[in-house]
């Protein structure tokens, strides 16, 4: 059984309207397929029940399960590797000799799916940072369960086995059960929370470095404009922004510059730009 096409029109507006997703025609196979279990775990017999149900009598929850059913949650232990190795080798030495007052670093995932990106950052800062330093990890996700998976920092065998080095699953994890659980002396300089990158951020406190990795893929131009826009409010002066391999500010937002880090680039505002003035003229 297929989606109709206003079944599909019904979950592409929810989307764009709620997470500013963009779901394209020819997608219909993809939104059922993750609408499945969903469609199940309420009891109705096939995604079209669902959907016909929720559309008659309309259920904030159900309506917030779609949203998380369908953002892509794809992730993996120092994904991609390169803007890891860029942080040891590049970012953080300049970092260390500019903080040298406070000796602190403060880092955002602003994706952060199911948490391997901010655990990823915080086991790259305890192994690079020197002794006395201190670091913050606030990691951001637009899925309430993957927010709560987060914070639970417990993973399977395959998950841990998705590009985490034993050495470091031993030295970072404890056994939880059939699990593995990120230790709390890395979990305590971690915090999560719920976070829609699309609406109007919330205060907070700038960061040195931003982690902002393979979601801007999945936006308008208009609304990666915004995105970039207000992320630049939160990025310190001479801080670092890394996005996806495939994502760039070029043609979207001019006043950042692309640098070169390492064997990969990350983008930075550029010199003489007002905090917050990033964006194309």
């Amino acid at each position: 059984m297929t989606l109709s096409q206003t079944e599909f029109a019904f979950v592409s507006t929810l989307v764009r309207k709620e997470a500013s997703i963009v779901l394209a025609p020819g997608k219909e196979y993809l939104v059922e397929a993750r609408l499945i279990p969903v469609a199940r775990a309420v009891g109705a017999a096939n995604v079209n029940e669902f959907l016909a149900d929720l559309q008659r009598r309309p259920d904030p929850v159900c309506q917030r399960k779609i949203i998380d059913a369908l953002t892509t949650n794809e992730t993996s232990w120092f994904r991609d590797r390169e803007p890891f190795a860029a942080l040891t080798d590049v970012v953080l030495p300049e970092l260390i000799k500019a903080r040298s007052a406070t000796r602190k670093i403060r880092l955002w995932s602003g994706a952060s799916s199911s948490g391997q990106e901010a655990y990823s950052l915080a086991i790259t800062l305890q192994e690079t940072l020197p002794p006395g330093w201190s670091y913050e990890i606030v990691g951001t996700d637009i899925s309430t369960e993957m927010v709560k998976r987060a914070e639970t920092a417990e993973y399977s065998q395959v998950e841990v086995n998705r590009g985490l080095p034993a050495s470091q699953l031993v030295q970072y994890f404890e056994r939880a059960g059939a699990h593995w659980r990120v230790t709390s002396q890395l979990r305590k300089n971690v915090s999560f929370k719920l976070l829609n990158l699309t609406a109007p951020l919330p205060a907070m406190q700038p960061f040195d470095i931003i982690f902002l990795r393979n979601v801007l893929i999945y936006f308008d131009v208009a609304t990666k404009r915004t995105v970039l826009h207000n992320v630049a409010k939160l990025l310190r002066p001479d801080g670092w922004l890394f996005l996806g391999a495939a994502e760039t500010t070029i043609g979207i937002d001019d006043n950042y510059e692309r640098v070169a880090a390492g064997r990969t680039s990350a983008y930075r505002v550029r010199t003489g730009v007002p905090a917050g003035a990033a964006r194309r003229g």
